[in-house]
């Protein structure tokens, strides 16, 4: 028996809710989410979703806080709505850097995250590219991790890169950098870095040769480009001929605008996993879109097709 697939928007980055539903040829449901005049959200779905499957795309991007809480609701809306099927389709999870104890009486906000939705009555996650891959096992339901790697990857093979090496800004990084360098059959290099407290990270040295190279740094998110300006700058002064830097998730928080328009980084390529505003529109600043992967994955599992060939 088909259930009909219908997809939701929250308000964290609808424009590529958008373009997902422009490449599955399907609207936007009708849901109204808004909030009272205490501030507390309101959500409204207009149409019926009894035993639908139902996706609902949104980013937990900053202000995190509230695109965590409307999508909580959602979820809890359509579930008492009689909705057969949730899948939260996460473009970009919120709270996943705190995902193990590095010191004494910290949290593990991504586990916390994971059992808040579920307890929403979520039924299925689709993520992309996670702070951390053992995020999906704080799930006890399905989750589909998928990579914005492919995109990116094409993007670079465009480019004209001279001897190119691809640089891990620090260890975490290595698998993801590594993947990348192997598909663009270039060199790999990695910045050892030491982090005093979050956000803060010092550059220590560099392991590879970037010298007379085209350099471009990859990592899974910008948020206040501190680690990013201080790689860029470690970077030119071993001799690397270009630098240009991926970053998936454009979180761009704080300086991080200020930092990357002085810094002498040619170009910062990134995503629309988090709708970045035109006050954070640099001219070195290119955002490739993530919509035909997340349609294409939404479309599969919909139709319980295997989205093992999109994991790359």
């Amino acid at each position: 028996m088909a259930y009909e697939l219908k997809l939701f928007s929250g308000n964290a980055n609808r424009g590529l809710v958008e373009e997902i539903g422009q490449y599955l040829r399907l609207p936007i449901a009708d849901a109204e989410v808004s909030r009272f005049s205490d501030g507390e959200i309101f959500v409204q779905i207009n149409e019926n979703v009894r035993g639908a499957d139902v996706f609902v795309v949104q980013p937990t991007s900053p202000p995190v806080n509230d695109t965590l809480m409307e999508l909580l609701i959602m979820i809890d809306a359509l579930k008492r709505a009689s909705a057969r099927r949730i899948t939260a389709v996460l473009p970009y999870y919120g709270y996943g850097r705190q995902d193990r104890k590095v010191q004494p009486r910290v949290p593990i906000t991504a586990k916390l995250v994971a059992d808040l939705l579920t307890a929403a009555g979520v039924d299925r996650v689709l993520a992309l590219d996670l702070h951390a891959g053992q995020i999906q096992g704080f799930f006890n339901i399905p989750a589909d991790h998928l990579f914005a790697a492919p995109v990116i990857i094409d993007y670079l093979g465009k480019k004209d890169l001279q001897d190119p090496v691809i640089v891990s800004p620090d260890a975490g990084g290595v698998e993801r950098a590594r993947a990348i360098a192997k598909r663009l059959k270039a060199g790999l290099a990695i910045i050892d870095k030491r982090r005093d407290s979050p956000n803060v990270a010092m550059f220590m040295h560099l392991i590879g040769d970037v010298k007379d190279k085209d350099v471009v740094i990859i990592d899974d998110m910008v948020d206040t480009a501190g680690t990013l300006v201080q790689a860029v700058g470690a970077l030119e002064r071993e001799g690397a001929r270009r630098v240009l830097a991926c970053g998936v998730h454009p979180v761009l928080s704080g300086p991080a605008v200020e930092r990357i328009r002085t810094s002498p980084l040619e170009e910062l390529i990134v995503t629309n996993s988090i709708s970045v505003p035109e006050s954070k529109r640099l001219a070195s600043l290119t955002v490739l879109t993530v919509a035909p992967l997340l349609g294409e994955a939404i479309r599969r599992i919909h139709d319980e097709e295997s989205v093992s060939t999109l994991f790359v």
